[in-house]
């Protein structure tokens, strides 16, 4: 294959700079045997210098004809600047061979138990991955795409000639480069790309050969899915969705011998990264049951209740749905009205208090609310029924009456986050049919109640994927907290998957503990009849927002809610997109401040005050269009939680003094964070 694939140098191309000349030598013997450490340039013959050298200074005499094979990892540097790359205190001239021999032994071993842990499921009889599924949804979908280019050849041959024209170009600006020429490259790394940063993709002229050609090839080929005209709307955004993941897939950093980082490891390690990366792989599958769980974090170093969810309280009600903490005052007295938090079931609470300095939780204490958080069961078989309606009656409706117990208040402020705000939503709407006040305002974290404009997330959902899933919940009463992670992941390729499978698999590093990070992988499940439930009236058929929703046979009009509602979007949000929010807030009948946030989903709803990393934008109502509504917006640098604060305490401005969880009308049962979130999917 290496010389199918290989080009000759020969007199003809006597321009070679001599670091490229030594770097093709180097190339060669390369081919022939275990791969040549950056010192052994060192090594080549007193006769071949002089032939390079003739041959620069304009001699008659050819560069000896060698195989241009794979790049060196060292890029193009001299012999001594390629040592500086190597593994310190290296006393040899290459790998260990008889190393490598053994480290190739266990990686043969450790993938064994790779294909084990996936084996695992079928041969017990549990149920398998729906690859099949997802890539002949695939292969439908940007087959769509291809059948529109190839029904017009005028237009298939000059899609085809424009990317034939740039990577001919290409390699143009290569050979350039390899002739000593100092050109600037056709294709620039994009800013915060993070898998060409090591300076060998630039300094190696076919390792930026190869950089440079995927990227005209995956741009060309999302260029092909923008302007297939005739394609719906919904099958072009599927079609660039999967075109996301089959790029991310198939970048050259990901494997070994394209990757001069991981290439150059690899030699300096003598393999043993992969054995590492290997062995974390058969964990990391049998974690997943069968299916890969992507350690993104050391989780081992946060126990809950210890290094995150720290927030003193005390789990004052508990159903079979959820447990509700009350969390200590930190001032000496405290907002007359409570505040109850209804955060997501798809997720744990803990994101809002994942440390003392980044807990929203704790902030809201330290500024004297009395905060009531529900904390949802992970649920099992037993849960397979309980549905949307379940969730708002033993859910939200509950826990106000247990607050009016344990404080003997019946005026509530109320936050929902994310799939938590839609329920919250329903809940409000639900209670404005029944005359039922007792939730004076609320406020929506990255919240839709529109499902139009859904996002990413909707690209998995049609009658069909839906069908599916029902069918596979129907099996356990329940969906698989890992499938839903996956589908999160999938949203951003490059960042949450192949940027662990390199670092993890291939360069065999284990993962830095980070707090955000390991509670994303604190996944739950979901209720079959809840899920379904959520898919087709939200997703599929939008009937919130259209005034069609049936929750425990009441209709739901979201007009009918006039109280006072805070709704914070997110900036760069691909699950609640800020237009998402932004149509949604029309929807209400009460008055409506519509605040945008930096950053995404977490990030900018979980932006600390102590800490801001993020900004945000007020412009008052939601009116006009989004564009319209944020080209008129005024930023501010630093949280959104100050502004939300004011607008929440000018409401009820009324004190009383600190209320001690389980000195009211409810008992303490445990300490927070709980049991309930202790529960692992």
């Amino acid at each position: 294959m290496i010389q199918k694939l290989s080009i000759n140098v020969d007199e003809g191309h006597a321009g070679l700079r001599p670091e490229y000349c030594s770097m093709v030598e180097m190339m060669t013997r390369q081919t022939k045997k275990a791969p040549a450490p950056p010192k052994a340039a060192k090594a080549r013959s007193k006769e071949q210098e002089i032939k390079v050298k003739k041959s620069l200074s304009g001699s008659s005499g050819p560069v000896p004809e060698a195989p241009l094979s794979l790049p060196s990892p060292y890029g193009t540097q001299n012999a001594a600047q390629a040592s500086a790359h190597a593994a310190p205190g290296d006393g040899h001239s290459g790998p260990d061979i008889e190393a490598l021999a053994r480290n190739f032994a266990r990686m043969i071993e450790e993938g064994g138990k790779v294909a084990a842990a996936y084996l695992k499921p079928a041969v017990e009889g549990r149920s398998s991955p729906d690859t099949a599924e997802h890539v002949a949804d695939a292969v439908k979908t940007l087959g769509s795409v291809a059948e529109y280019w190839l029904t017009d050849p005028e237009k298939a041959t000059r899609a085809q000639t424009a990317l034939t024209t740039s990577l001919i170009d290409l390699w143009g600006h290569t050979w350039r480069r390899l002739s000593g020429e100092e050109t600037k490259p056709a294709t620039p790394v994009e800013q915060g790309d993070k898998r060409f940063k090591d300076p060998s993709w630039a300094a190696n002229p076919l390792y930026d050969f190869l950089r440079q050609a995927y990227l005209i090839t995956t741009a060309w080929a999302n260029t092909m899915v923008r302007d297939a005209e005739s394609v719906d709307p919904v099958t072009r955004e599927k079609a660039q969705f999967y075109l996301r993941q089959i790029a991310g897939a198939l970048s050259p950093s990901n494997f070994v011998v394209t990757n001069p980082e991981l290439l150059r490891e690899t030699l300096q390690q003598n393999g043993d990264n992969l054995v590492r990366g290997m062995h974390m792989l058969a964990q990391d599958i049998e974690a997943g049951k069968g299916q890969l769980k992507i350690r993104q974090s050391d989780s081992s170093k946060f126990v809950l209740g210890r290094d995150m969810a720290v927030s003193p309280g005390k789990v004052v009600f508990r159903n079979g749905l959820i447990e509700l903490i009350q969390y200590s005052p930190l001032t000496k007295d405290v907002y007359k009205r409570p505040l109850l938090v209804v955060p997501p079931w798809i997720n744990k609470f803990y994101v809002l208090d994942l440390n003392a300095e980044k807990s929203f939780v704790r902030y809201c204490c330290e500024n004297g609310l009395t905060v009531f958080l529900v904390s949802w069961v992970n649920p099992d078989e037993s849960h397979a029924n309980k549905g949307f309606d379940a969730y708002m009656q033993e859910g939200v409706l509950t826990a106000v009456d247990a607050i009016e117990k344990a404080t003997g208040e019946r005026d509530v402020t109320a936050i929902g986050y994310c799939v938590g705000g839609t329920m919250l939503a329903v809940t409000l709407a639900y209670m404005a049919a029944r005359g039922d006040k007792r939730i004076s305002s609320a406020t929506f974290l990255t919240t839709q109640v529109d499902f139009t404009d859904a996002g990413d997330l909707k690209l998995f959902v049609d009658a069909a994927r839906i069908k599916a899933i029902e069918e596979s919940m129907a099996k356990t009463g329940y969906l698989e907290g890992a499938k839903m992670a996956t589908a999160f992941n999938m949203l951003r390729p490059n960042e949450l998957i192949w940027n662990y499978v390199v670092e993890n698999y291939l360069k065999g590093k284990e993962p830095m503990p980070f707090d955000l990070l390991s509670w994303n992988s604190d996944s739950t499940r979901m209720p079959a009849a809840n899920h379904s439930f959520y898919l087709r009236n939200c997703y599929l058929d939008n009937k919130l927002a259209k005034g069609e929703m049936i929750v425990a046979n009441v209709p739901l009009d979201l007009k009918k809610v006039t109280i006072p509602i805070y709704n914070l979007a997110a900036k760069e949000d691909h699950i609640a997109p800020a237009r998402s929010v932004f149509t949604g807030s029309k929807l209400f009948g009460g008055p409506m401040r519509y605040v945008l946030a930096g950053s995404g989903h977490i990030a900018g709803v979980v932006n600390p005050v102590r800490k801001p990393k993020y900004q945000y934008w007020t412009g008052g109502a939601p009116e006009g269009t989004f564009e319209e509504w944020a080209a008129k917006a005024s930023e501010t640098p630093g949280s959104w939680w100050g502004d939300w604060l004011s607008w929440l305490t000018a409401q009820a401005p009324d004190r009383v003094r600190a209320r001690i969880p389980g000195e009211g009308g409810l008992p303490a049962l445990c300490d927070a964070p709980g049991e309930y979130v202790k529960v692992k999917a």
